[in-house]
């Protein structure tokens, strides 16, 4: 009995001893293995390596300053085909070949500018009105430029378009079709890809819709919300397009909204083109003013006195253009009368300004063609890298031009006074809105040329073609 009590009594503190071990009381520490503990330390350390590995690849994908990388890595290794394209374009002053060469982007497919040769020739096409062959000619000569930037055996595969634009709008329409079909007969033997529809009159809709594309593209924002306003003057009309900011505001241009095309999307813009309100135009109207319809010897308040007689050419038409004398001078100094210049351009250029585009001057705001050739001309921008103008400044060279007695620019002073009234009284800029005046963006020029081929390479024309 007593070895059979002392048996039981050892069963008991082992298990009591069993029970102690495996209820550790509170606060008690567990032993643990270190090699295990290294090895989730690891594992855990390598999944966030390779979370967020993957977590910025893919924000780079999306990220456009992370695609030129790998398109250079791709178009090391042989994985780039070249696309061309070839635009005329046709203005009032004179003409101009673009020829574009692109690459499709290795991630998302977009186009992306590699090269863009320009060259033109003066005087435009419109100046050819009854010699359409000549006109021809002189288009001519721009394509073998383009010729010599496009591999020979890529030349039937690249589309070749010809857009005139107001000069060809402002003729009659026989003159006008004259030199459209002899531009048509030169593209049917030049070797490019080209149909019935590669020569014609662009819509001033287009050309400002083509502007503000090329401005936005070469800038990188036609993914953004913050898009730039593309101001464009040239010798017939002027164009004005942009993405107003509000939905709330695009009733007030019902008649003149657009959808235009992005990378993955689309942006509504108000885009106009105001036909006659172009340099040259308005330069016409104003010197004309109460002259005979064959007077071709004008005399004009907003030319300097001491000019005499100089050539002014409007189309096919040829002005010898003087200065009026100015008696409400008062330092004896030939000069004009700018307030009564300022009253006769008002007259002619704001009556042409329908609908008005009230809310530009909420956006920033590019403007290039003759407003930058004029900023260069007289200083306000560097000519070279251009810049940054306000409308202030603008109206106070115009003052200023049009004290001074200078025959080697006879018609800056009509050119900076409509250039003012327009943006100021025709736009509703306020006096100290800043103006971007660029030529070039990246060595590219500014023009509708480069919206226009785009718009050629990714629609179903081009396919069609």
């Amino acid at each position: 009995m007593p070895s059979q009590n002392q048996n039981l009594r050892n069963r008991k503190l082992q298990q009591q001893d069993s029970s102690d071990r495996t209820q550790a009381p509170p606060g008690a520490r567990r032993k643990t293995n270190p090699k295990i503990v290294a090895n989730n330390l690891r594992f855990s350390f390598l999944c966030l390596l390779v979370s967020a590995s993957l977590l910025i690849f893919l924000l780079l994908t999306y990220t456009d300053s992370f695609h030129p990388i790998v398109d250079s890595i791709a178009g090391q290794l042989g994985y780039h085909e070249k696309t061309y394209a070839v635009v005329v374009d046709a203005g009032s002053t004179g003409s101009r070949v673009l020829a574009f060469e692109f690459h499709r982007g290795y991630l998302d497919g977009r186009l992306v500018l590699d090269y863009e040769l320009f060259r033109h020739s003066k005087p435009g096409l419109s100046a050819f009105a009854d010699r359409p062959e000549e006109g021809a000619a002189t288009i001519e000569k721009l394509l073998q430029e383009a010729k010599n930037v496009i591999p020979e055996n890529k030349l039937k595969d690249t589309p070749l378009v010809l857009k005139a634009t107001a000069g060809l709008r402002l003729l009659k329409p026989e003159q006008a079709e004259g030199l459209l079909q002899a531009c048509r007969d030169l593209f049917k033997k030049s070797g490019f890809l080209v149909n019935d529809g590669s020569v014609e009159i662009m819509d001033g809709t287009d050309e400002g819709i083509f502007s503000w594309f090329t401005i936005n593209f070469l800038l990188g924002k036609l993914n953004g919300r913050n898009t730039v306003a593309a101001l464009d003057l040239g010798g017939g009309s002027t164009q004005v397009t942009f993405a107003p900011k509000d939905v709330s505001q695009t009733p007030l241009y019902k008649d003149f909204m657009h959808k235009v095309p992005t990378f993955n999307s689309h942006v509504d813009v108000f885009t106009n083109s105001y036909l006659g309100a172009g340099l040259m135009a308005v330069r016409h109207a104003v010197f004309t003013n109460g002259a005979s319809e064959n007077a071709r010897n004008l005399s004009s308040e907003c030319v300097n006195p001491i000019v005499k007689n100089k050539l002014f050419r409007y189309g096919a038409e040829q002005f010898f253009i003087s200065g009026k004398d100015n008696p409400s001078s008062t330092t004896g100094e030939p000069q004009v009368d700018y307030d009564l210049c300022a009253s006769i351009v008002s007259s002619k250029v704001l009556p042409t300004l329908k609908p008005k585009p009230v809310t530009l001057k909420q956006h920033e705001i590019s403007a290039f063609s003759y407003f930058f050739d004029r900023a260069i001309e007289t200083g306000l921008v560097d000519p070279f890298q251009g810049g940054e103008a306000t409308v202030h400044d603008f109206m106070m060279r115009a003052r200023e031009v049009c004290q001074e007695a200078n025959v080697e620019q006879p018609f800056m002073c009509i050119d900076l006074t409509f250039i003012s009234i327009l943006l100021e009284e025709g736009y509703g800029l306020k006096p100290k809105t800043p103006l971007k005046l660029y030529k070039k963006i990246d060595g590219h020029e500014i023009s509708w040329a480069l919206g226009c081929a785009y718009n050629i390479l990714t629609s179903n024309k081009s396919s069609q073609l």
